[in-house]
């Protein structure tokens, strides 16, 4: 990381950072007046459709072809769009922001898991250490910064689904490799394109069955500012400048600015007026350390093996 493409780099990871901490706090508001399906319905319509435009226009129409493997394309597209949001924004619906985006930011230590899963590569022992610790962060926030309250059911169901969310996310992101002769913005317009279908299908079902409410005209209308947000950077912007990051700065030095994520989402929520207590603010912090430690401990050259291909993957695929 040397001279002005190291700064615009780190600037490009910083706003991507921000701009998705700013989310769960928006997402948060926009739920209490339209469900989490056919609320990502709205974003996705907007951001894939954008992608698609971008896609065409920076690598031609011939981008936009499957080339046979629209199945494989399908499914990721599922796992990653539709699978993530219907599963994250529900599971934020009963869940508080700043808890979704602790969790969120497991992902790059979640992913360590999966690939020990499939290849059989374990992750190292400093690896399963920071993830105790970063889950032992993450519990002290969800309690509310009471840890008694664990035992009682404080990490509720909310919470399990934004975790469910993650991983579906960290499945789309490993299927990346498969696609090495796509670009990170075609793999993403593609995916995202076909994962608004499923959106779009789960959504009319749900709304069928009656297992989510219609949103009203006079909803859609007063979520107007929160879809553009989640839609345009949250999506749209946020996605192609931190694929420009990762190609400036690599991905181990990207992904060390997505803990800004809960860190932004815990700065508009104490602005808002929220007050943490200092076991709460004290979770967060060892979550955020525990996830910076990793990353650096993987940088040597014994422990990059396995953990930091899952990383670029992932990174790469977001």
């Amino acid at each position: 990381m040397r001279g002005r493409p190291a700064f615009v780099g780190a600037a490009f990871a910083t706003i991507t950072a921000v701009t998705w901490g700013g989310q769960f706090v928006v997402g948060k508001s926009a739920l209490d007046r339209v469900d989490a399906f056919p609320l990502s319905t709205l974003r996705y319509a907007v951001a894939a459709g954008l992608w698609l435009v971008v896609l065409a226009a920076l690598e031609g129409r011939r981008a936009l072809r499957l080339d046979g493997r629209g199945a494989k394309l399908l499914w990721l597209g599922a796992l990653g769009f539709a699978g993530f949001n219907l599963l994250a924004y529900t599971g934020l619906a009963h869940s508080r922001p700043q808890s979704a985006s602790l969790i969120v930011a497991l992902a790059p230590l979640l992913t360590a898991l999966v690939l020990w899963r499939r290849t059989g590569r374990r992750p190292s022992g400093a690896t399963f250490g920071f993830l105790a610790l970063a889950l032992a962060g993450v519990a002290l926030v969800i309690s509310g910064g009471d840890p008694a309250t664990i035992a009682n059911g404080s990490i509720g169901w909310g919470d399990a689904l934004v975790l469910a969310g993650v991983f579906s996310f960290v499945l789309y992101g490993l299927g990346a490799a498969e696609f090495g002769d796509f670009s990170p913005l075609r793999y993403t317009a593609l995916t995202a394109s076909l994962g608004w279908l499923v959106i779009a299908a789960a959504t009319a079902v749900a709304l069928a069955a009656g297992l989510v409410p219609a949103p009203s005209g006079s909803d859609l209308l007063s979520t107007i500012p929160q879809v553009a947000y989640l839609a345009l950077p949250g999506a749209f912007v946020a996605v192609l400048t931190w694929n420009a990051a990762i190609g400036m700065i690599g991905p181990q030095n990207a992904v060390l600015f997505g803990n800004l994520i809960p860190v932004t989402t815990f700065a508009i929520e104490i602005v808002r007026g929220y007050r943490p207590g200092l076991v709460e603010l004290g979770g967060a912090a060892l979550t955020i350390a525990a996830l910076v430690a990793n990353n650096l401990v993987a940088r040597r050259p014994a422990g990059t093996a396995g953990a930091e291909d899952g990383y670029e993957e992932l990174l790469e695929a977001a």
